[in-house]
């Protein structure tokens, strides 16, 4: 079961830094995000989940422009701290805020980033929550903008099929245990009158099944 924003808050203030030590399976998702969303033509990078903003120092220091601007958000105190120091060689050009719960409603002005980011968020929303927040990444991007989604789903090999239902059956039983992450397709969360997927791939990294999703926004209904 997923989280709310406030107990999301409360996991990941305890989590810290040892969020990074997830990169073991995060980073060959997040590398073919970059391939395949390309960011070397971004001038404006909006990322819901920051973290301990490590993704982003990625991005600022060899994929993104020189003059690219990058907003980052959380709604978690300690990961805002953290991503706020690891960021700050690029100020001010690079600014992190913090979500207040419910956490559904995202700073910006409307079509102000070309890239709207969120690796490992999406899986542990809520359904509405999700929907609202895809609802600000329509209202955030410009009409040639980019959606680009990283998070866990089901597995596709004998390991990856057994690590999965491993981690969903832990996630329905105890959510709080991994800060309400579980396996799910992104597909399954996207309004089709919105977005229309450009890529959609699986990546496994020590057993661990990824979905990396990029779409074309799109004009509601």
């Amino acid at each position: 079961m997923p989280l709310d924003a406030q107990r999301a808050r409360r996991f990941y203030d305890r989590v810290g830094r040892l969020q990074d030590t997830q990169r073991f399976y995060e980073d060959a998702a997040t590398r073919r995000l970059v391939q395949i969303a390309d960011f070397a033509e971004a001038r404006s990078v909006f990322e819901l989940g920051c973290g301990t903003g490590r993704f982003a120092a990625e991005l600022l220091a060899g994929e993104l422009p020189g003059d690219a601007r990058y907003v980052g958000v959380d709604v978690s105190p300690v990961m805002v701290r953290l991503a706020r120091a690891r960021l700050a060689v690029w100020a001010p050009r690079a600014g992190i805020h913090l979500l207040e719960p419910p956490a559904r409603v995202l700073p910006g002005a409307d079509g102000s980033c070309d890239r709207f980011v969120a690796a490992y968020v999406f899986d542990l929303l809520a359904s509405d929550d999700a929907s609202a927040l895809l609802g600000e990444a329509h209202r955030l991007l410009m009409p040639t903008g980019r959606l680009a989604l990283v998070g866990l789903t089901h597995g596709t090999t004998p390991a990856s099929r057994a690590v999965s239902g491993v981690w969903g059956a832990l996630a329905l039983r105890w959510p709080g245990l991994l800060g309400g992450c579980r396996p799910l397709e992104l597909c399954d969360l996207r309004d089709v009158s919105w977005w229309r997927v450009l890529s959609r791939e699986m990546i496994t990294s020590w057993a661990v099944p990824s979905e990396v999703l990029v779409a074309a926004r799109l004009e509601g209904p």
